[in-house]
């Protein structure tokens, strides 16, 4: 898997979860259960991971839908 996005914005995590189930896209955000050890703080950022064969089109729809600041580098965080 790809880490594609790393975001404390619930909000933004939402919309990238829409964006990839209408499209077909398998993806997991990690990280998501560290609030109960931080506090429900948000300092904890969630990373919104892709299989690596859906890394393009996941980055597409992103940068479609106006929000490619929130990208990672290509290519960084791998699994």
């Amino acid at each position: 898997m790809r880490e594609i996005v790393r975001t404390n914005d619930i909000v933004l995590i939402s919309l990238l979860e829409s964006l990839f189930k209408e499209a077909g896209i398998e993806h997991l955000v990690a990280d998501g259960n560290m609030s109960i050890l931080e506090g429900s703080m948000s300092m904890i950022p969630r990373r919104v991971l892709v299989l690596d064969e859906d890394e393009a089109t996941a980055r597409r729809l992103i940068v479609d839908a106006g929000l490619e600041k929130e990208l990672r580098p290509a290519g960084d965080g791998g699994w």
